[in-house]
């Protein structure tokens, strides 16, 4: 995977809400300094050895060598040049010293996984790469006649003023939404205060009967479904038949502070009557993706409930909502005290600014999302990418305060996994009563939602599951149109208790999964009827071209 896909993987899951605080890496920071102390054994064991490998690796004798995939080392010169062997050496010795003072100590598991998260930050931060002497940068010095050098200062400083000094990802002038990003042909045909509803005009003579309506996360912008015509699951739908419609979330400030669950569920169900109006079915069938999973799953639970039968048969990308067995990092760090700062601070300020959460994932690998780009645009004087995914991975949204302290008591109790803890309108709700088809679809290299998590998810629901593996990660597994070569996809139409039991049992299939869910979404959709002329009805007139006013606040 390149970079700009694995920066682009870096958020939509349930868990950015948690983040961590400074003062939680300063705790995991004293805690090491403590067990130091408390052990000066094992250190001074650790600092011994640690000086004969560095010394060995300034002499030339060092073994060590850089992981095969790690890029920060692949000019030549690291491995050629006199001076660059013996510097890389001297950093990796360090780099394998850590580990192994950790593993020695007597630390928790929780303490030992915090404090190699905050002594990772700062070798990563010392590496060599980053350093103005890193290789590739002396070549585009000399190669520009210093011109990089006077460029990468420019980038600088305007990435601390416009970014919070983070290195820019994307290059942001590329692309516009409307404009190159978002451009299947389609109108807004319901608004209400919390979101707006984009109908797709067929491209198709004729359209399956019952519609498909597609629930973006709402930390996200909904045009990740519809980026360029290649990767758009939007216009693949709809060029095969579907009728189909999009949810664009209305992007919160602090006067929205008071949204919640209930909000989102009784505007989503707005929408969803709105559709059946438009296209005379009497249900749809409903996608959620990422967060928005949580709320396709909770809006299924409360129809059911109530008795309304508006959704035919649910999709789910990358969705987790039993969180019973959070292994993420972020997981490792959601402690009380955390979980209620975050309450607090959201309240504070009436939203939870996406900006915040970009930059704890960035946090979360710093060599791929903030030192790649800090070489990139400072060392080598270059612009970062133009890469559609990135751009859409930095137009952050927002979450209201309500919602967000919603969210975090469901992540922390595991309330959407229990009947009942979670009442909307006072209406409980239990996932076992929805009993439409499920399609769920995990990525096997997926860190933000992990797969095993999707699939113990998945199990959760009450009808029938069809449960599918990509071999991508979180973003790339739903961005998966067909002619990739290298796609794959696992399936197994059983769905026994354990996760690895269903991967054991499961068939690699070459390609992407987007004709698998195709044909099982054709399965449920109904007849083919001829494809109406014009979009929304007389109740429901088009307001204005998509891609709409709400993605673009």
């Amino acid at each position: 995977m390149s970079t700009p896909e694995i920066a682009a993987d870096a958020i939509g899951g349930p868990n950015p809400i948690i983040g961590f605080r400074r003062k939680d890496l300063l705790d995991s920071l004293r805690t090491v300094v403590v067990e130091a102390v408390r052990n000066p054994g094992h250190t001074a064991g650790s600092l011994r050895h640690l000086a004969r490998t560095a010394v060995d690796a300034a002499r030339g004798r060092g073994e060590l060598a850089p992981g095969p995939k790690d890029r920060r080392f692949a000019d030549t010169a690291w491995s050629t040049n006199f001076l660059y062997r013996r510097l890389l050496g001297v950093y990796l010795a360090a780099d394998a010293e850590l580990d192994s003072w950790l593993e020695g100590s007597g630390m928790s598991t929780v303490d030992k996984e915090r404090a190699r998260f905050v002594l990772t930050l700062g070798l990563d931060a010392l590496a060599p790469s980053n350093l103005p002497l890193n290789p590739a940068a002396v070549k585009q010095f000399l190669d520009t006649g210093g011109e990089s050098a006077v460029e990468g200062v420019r980038h600088l400083l305007g990435d601390v003023r416009r970014n919070g000094a983070f290195p820019s990802q994307v290059d942001g002038e590329k692309f516009s939404v409307g404009g190159n990003l978002a451009t299947t042909e389609g109108s807004v045909v319901f608004r209400n205060e919390v979101l707006e509803l984009i109908q797709y005009a067929p491209s198709t003579d004729e359209v399956r009967e019952r519609p498909l309506v597609i629930a973006p996360p709402q930390i996200n912008k909904y045009y990740v479904f519809d980026l360029s015509p290649e990767k758009s699951i939007v216009r693949h739908a709809r060029d095969n038949g579907f009728q189909v419609f999009v949810v664009s979330w209305r992007n919160p400030t602090a006067e929205q502070r008071e949204w919640d669950l209930a909000t989102y569920l009784t505007a989503m169900e707005e929408a969803l009557e709105a559709v059946c109006a438009i296209t005379g079915s009497p249900d749809v069938n409903l996608t959620g993706a990422c967060s928005g999973g949580i709320t396709s799953v909770a809006l299924a639970a409360y129809l059911a409930a109530r008795g309304k039968p508006l959704i035919n048969a649910l999709t789910l990308f990358v969705s987790v909502f039993d969180m019973a067995e959070d292994k993420t990092l972020l997981g490792v760090f959601a402690s009380d005290e955390t979980l209620a700062a975050a309450k607090r601070h959201s309240h504070v300020k009436g939203v939870l600014d996406g900006r915040e959460l970009a930059k704890v994932f960035n946090l979360l690998r710093p060599n791929d999302l903030i030192w790649t780009y800090w070489v990139n645009n400072y060392l080598l004087g270059k612009r970062p990418p133009a890469f559609d995914v990135l751009y859409w991975n930095n137009d952050t949204t927002r979450l209201p305060a309500a919602f967000h302290g919603q969210l975090i008591d469901i992540y922390r109790d595991n309330l959407l996994a229990e009947p009942g803890q979670v009442v909307v309108n006072g209406t409980p709700l239990d996932l076992g009563r929805i009993t439409a088809d499920a399609f769920v679809m995990a990525g096997a290299t997926d860190h933000i939602t992990p797969w095993d998590a999707c699939y113990r998810s998945a199990r959760r629901l009450g009808g029938k599951v069809e449960f599918t593996l990509s071999s991508s990660g979180h973003i790339q597994s739903i961005l998966n149109p067909p002619g990739n070569p290298k796609s794959k996809y696992y399936s197994n139409p059983e769905l026994p208790d354990s996760a690895e039991d269903w991967k054991a049992g499961a068939t690699a299939v070459a390609g992407s999964w987007w004709p698998r869910w195709m044909e099982w979404l054709g399965q449920r959709s109904g007849e083919l009827v001829t494809a109406p002329k014009d979009l929304g009805d007389d109740q429901h007139a088009p307001i204005e071209a998509a891609p709409g006013s709400y993605v673009l606040a």
